[in-house]
């Protein structure tokens, strides 16, 4: 019983060495280099879950010493498509799980205003492809939960 406690904090404390070292990585990454490291081109670090969950940090939370997010309305266009189609990209991921959605839906609502004016000056449809791709993604995720599911029942 004892070892069963123990082991769950050891290996809590080994997920949380596991996200520090993929955010360490992610920190110094560009959209370029994250979008890369996603689609899993980057041989000496594979795309997992902490990972994702480390590049939506970088991507939705605000910065300690600017206050600013990542993305803002002055940002260029190039900087803005490549953010929005990464964060796609994401979601269509096999490892995703559900913190990192729920950190894709943050980044949704929090870049709304951008999203709309970047649709509308580009004849764009991100807010539409967004919305797809929650439902997409929680589609998948249940299908993982059931397939989960389902394995337990087996043992």
């Amino acid at each position: 019983m004892f070892k069963k406690i123990l082991g769950k904090k050891e290996e809590k404390k080994g997920e949380s060495k596991e996200f520090n070292e993929a955010l360490s990585k992610v920190q110094n990454m560009n959209l370029t280099e994250m979008r890369t490291y996603v689609n899993n081109k980057i041989a000496s670090f594979p795309v997992s879950t902490y990972g994702l969950l480390a590049v939506m940090e970088k991507l939705t939370l605000e910065n300690k010493t600017t206050h600013k997010l990542y993305l803002e309305e002055s940002d260029t266009d190039v900087k803005k498509k490549k953010a929005f189609d990464l964060v796609l990209l994401i979601a269509k991921s096999t490892k995703i799980n559900l913190k990192v959605l729920d950190m894709v839906e943050y980044f949704v609502k929090i870049y709304t205003p951008i999203i709309a004016q970047f649709d509308k000056d580009h004849k764009e449809i991100y807010a539409s492809r967004f919305q797809e791709m929650h439902t997409q993604a929680l589609a998948a995720l249940a299908v993982l939960a059931d397939d989960i599911g389902k394995e337990d029942v087996l043992r």
